[in-house]
């Protein structure tokens, strides 16, 4: 401590002897330019201070100017911008997915571009291009000349324009000379680089032209409907005029200041000697026409799957020090293209079709039941969609408003709660824009390669342009039954054998001095049920059971391993019956580790990153897999599961779609209908679908369609089909121990599901309370039975109550 006190104070004096060294001789320096000024006339002696003055700036300046040359963009970054190009996303069969440009561009040659273009270009913002080294100080004198006489010009040539437009974080935004002297310095780096047929072309490929345009041609695609190539003249003078500022002089909102903007450019042409004066006359005679045709988005590729790689890779960029704007990196993802139609198409036609059983079956209250969507279809266009829901639920629709963004403004600006909710429920097209919201269906779908952890196929929503919320990786819903396997997988892996037999039966469970009393809507045998049974009907009562014997500890750590990951799961007695919500994607990415045998593989989305020259930057998914499951478990857990797609809730799939391969999987249907599942599992793809509202209080109203086994079933059924018949998969792939053949189950053998329901929970030895009726949300109604019609129709029956599953 002593030694670093001692060398501090040797420090301050040294300090303070270099003050004084240096004051000194600046005294001494004063005092030598007095004695020099004392024998000149007064006047000299002005001129001489402001002369010694003017120098020392200019040398202060150059000294400045000197230290920015490394502090600027060097020969390097010049060439890798004027080299830049826009990062891609590639599918798996070489399909490219979208890119990272900046907005809407299409860099051409300038042979491409036509050269009146060009003339107007140099005519009116650089005349003397061809002649400077990129600063023109003839024209920098005119602007500061005009500017001490109160009119700003603008002073920058072509080839500085361009360096603000390649380097505008590097260079400035602020209007100072700080900008100025570093714009200088790159335009004559630049000038150094590149020939000026270069600069000319990097310049009119990088200018922005609104409409989130970029460049030359974009720009003449959207004002005009052409290539840059076949601009005239007018044309030309229009896009140059717009250079002095875009919004100003936008030909589309700005007519008339575009027009005068115009004529002054093809005057500058005249000038310079672009045509004669005859042809000037005519020309600025001419109407300004516009053919506006903005261009589409080149994100308008986008879907939930390439959003999702965007967001990650925005982070990888960052981490990784790439401008995915400029770099020009290839993202090969894994997602398989002709897989990906057909997942868009299944989740399309079958939501779709879905959409219509909803609307006919809530347009009216004695609604008829069908077990084909054909037969709601025809009749879709005789009902007012949803009349009879929101007739029913008066109350629900008041909560809905008081819930919307425009309820919350209108309060938060000072309009009375109830005033606000009276006039907003006036507003005609507030509330069918919010019915409309409400009542739409909604599906997701996502399929794995359980080998790989790949992912194949992903869509979020019906439709990405509308519904941008992300149904596989952003939703969190309750999965129902599609949970149960797990709680049979612990089961297995404790030494239950698929052969043990349980009770049907209501039981109490006892868990931590708390009675659970889970119950099946279809009602109970009393008799006894294997384990195998229990799962291929889904029965609540025989999970529950199952769920006691193994303990819930086991069964959380599992359902970990497996692959829920991100999602909280609450270790209470109705975890077992689905009731902890978890994401599609990680549903399907446990599903996956039981179709790998019990091996656990990360999702992948992304396999490799490429430079622009081929180079690997990156590489993903070679992590060895991790095992969650023993391989006798697995076998045994998908034999069960088999069973479900055999003579279960799942046979949809074989009598519906005609797909007889090996598969095995599991529906889900959560209370009230709010929740539809189904996961199916092909030796080399897993494939899983989510299927209700966004609003978990609209449901499907029939127990019949708001089943797992009669929604989501259609959606992967579809998709699986597709993929099996365009032999993206194998038909005869089988997972290992092979498969007894079944016979091709019938509609009528299908059993029903039931309904995921949490059961009673009171504590040990207190009886129940009553619920207060006052109390409860307002239920669906039941629907009512149609007539009983005449003659009895294969597609149509009376609404009948029906025991349902998860």
């Amino acid at each position: 401590m002593e030694q670093d006190e001692n060398s501090g104070s040797r420090l301050r004096g040294h300090g303070k002897r270099l003050f004084a060294h240096a004051a000194g001789v600046a005294r001494a320096g004063h005092a030598r330019a007095h004695a020099r000024l004392a024998g000149h006339p007064p006047l000299v002696q002005v001129a001489l201070v402001a002369l010694w003055s003017l120098a020392a700036l200019l040398m202060l300046l150059l000294l400045y100017i000197i230290v920015l040359i490394p502090l600027t963009p060097g020969s390097a970054d010049l060439r890798q911008a004027r080299a830049a190009r826009p990062s891609v996303m590639m599918s798996a069969d070489g399909k490219e997915l979208g890119s990272f440009e900046q907005g809407v561009q299409e860099r051409v040659k300038l042979s491409q571009v036509s050269p009146h273009v060009i003339e107007a270009l140099i005519s009116t913002e650089d005349r003397r291009f061809y002649d400077h080294h990129g600063i023109d100080f003839k024209r920098v004198g005119g602007a500061l000349l005009a500017s001490v006489k109160g009119d700003a010009q603008g002073g920058s040539t072509i080839t500085q324009q361009l360096a603000r437009n390649m380097f505008p974080e590097e260079i400035g935004r602020s209007r100072n000379i700080n900008r100025k002297l570093k714009e200088m310095v790159t335009a004559i780096k630049i000038e150094n680089t590149f020939s000026k047929t270069e600069i000319l072309e990097a310049y009119l490929n990088t200018v922005p032209f609104l409409y989130n345009a970029y460049g030359i041609e974009m720009a003449a695609r959207t004002y005009f409907d052409k290539p840059a190539a076949k601009l005239d003249v007018l044309e030309s003078a229009t896009l140059v005029g717009m250079l002095k500022g875009t919004n100003y002089y936008n030909p589309v909102t700005n007519p008339q200041r575009s027009l005068q903007r115009r004529n002054v450019v093809l005057a500058q042409m005249f000038k310079h000697g672009a045509f004669d004066e005859a042809r000037y006359k005519a020309l600025v005679k001419r109407p300004l026409r516009v053919r506006f045709a903005r261009q589409p988005e080149r994100s308008g590729k986008d879907n939930h799957f390439t959003a999702y790689v965007r967001k990650w890779l925005l982070d990888w960029a960052d981490e990784h020090d790439y401008n995915l704007q400029l770099d020009g990196l290839v993202i090969e993802t894994t997602l398989d293209a002709a897989l990906q139609d057909a997942a868009t198409r299944a989740v399309e036609r079958q939501a779709s079709a879905l959409q219509a059983v909803a609307d006919v079956e809530w347009a009216r209250a004695d609604a008829p039941l069908a077990t084909s969507t054909g037969a709601y279809a025809s009749q879709r266009g005789h009902t007012a969609p949803f009349e009879y829901f929101w007739r029913a639920h008066p109350g629900l629709l008041d909560a809905f408003v008081r819930e919307s963004s425009e309820y919350r403004q209108a309060v938060e600006g000072g309009e009375a709660p109830a005033a606000a909710l009276t006039r907003l429920k006036k507003e005609r097209a507030f509330i069918d824009r919010l019915k409309g919201a409400k009542s739409r269906l909604e599906a997701g779908l996502v399929a794995l390669d359980p080998d790989t952890g790949e992912l194949k196929a992903w869509v979020g929503s019906r439709d990405f342009q509308k519904e941008q919320y992300d149904h596989v990786a952003q939703a969190v819903r309750q999965p129902g039954s599609t949970f149960k396997p797990i709680v049979y997988a612990a089961a297995l892996e404790k030494g239950i054998a698929p052969d043990h037999p349980y009770l049907d039966a209501v039981t109490d469970i006892k868990v931590n001095g708390t009675v659970w009393r889970p119950t099946d809507m279809s009602g109970t045998t009393g008799r006894e049920m294997t384990l195998r049974d229990g799962l291929v009907y889904s029965k609540n009562t025989i999970t529950a059971q199952v769920m006691r014997d193994v303990g819930l500890g086991p069964i959380v750590k599992l359902a970990r391993d497996m692959g829920i990951r991100q999602s909280k799961l609450s270790a209470v007695p109705s975890l077992a019956l689905g009731t902890s919500p978890v994401t599609l994607l990680e549903m399907v990415s446990a599903y996956s580790t039981i179709a790998a045998q019990g091996e656990y593989r990360k999702p992948v989305f992304v396999k490799r990153i490429l430079d622009r020259n081929g180079q690997v930057l990156a590489q993903f998914g070679a992590e060895a897999p991790q095992r969650a499951l023993s391989q006798p478990a697995t076998a045994s857990l998908i034999d069960m599961l088999r069973g479900v797609v055999d003579r279960g809730t799942g046979t949809g799939v074989r009598y519906r779609f005609g797909i007889n391969a090996d598969v095995a999987g599991k529906t889900g249907t959560t209370q009230n209908n709010a929740d539809g599942w189904f996961i199916l599992m092909h030796p080399h793809l897993v494939t899983g679908a989510w299927v209700g509202f966004n609003d978990n209080r609209v449901t499907m109203r029939s127990s019949y369609w708001g089943q797992g086994g009669h929604n989501a079933l259609l959606v992967v059924g579809d998709f699986v089909k597709t993929a099996l018949e365009s032999r993206k998969l194998d038909a005869k792939a089988e997972f290992p121990g092979g498969r007894k053949q079944e016979p091709a189950p019938r509609d009528e053998d299908e059993p029903p599901e039931e309904m995921d329901v949490g059961g009673d929970m009171r504590q040990e030895g207190v009886e129940p309370s009553l619920p207060d009726p006052s109390q409860e949300p307002p239920a669906a109604p039941a629907p009512e039975p149609a007539p009983e019609p005449e003659q009895e129709s294969p597609l149509v029956r009376p609404v009948e109550p029906v025991s349902t599953d998860g």
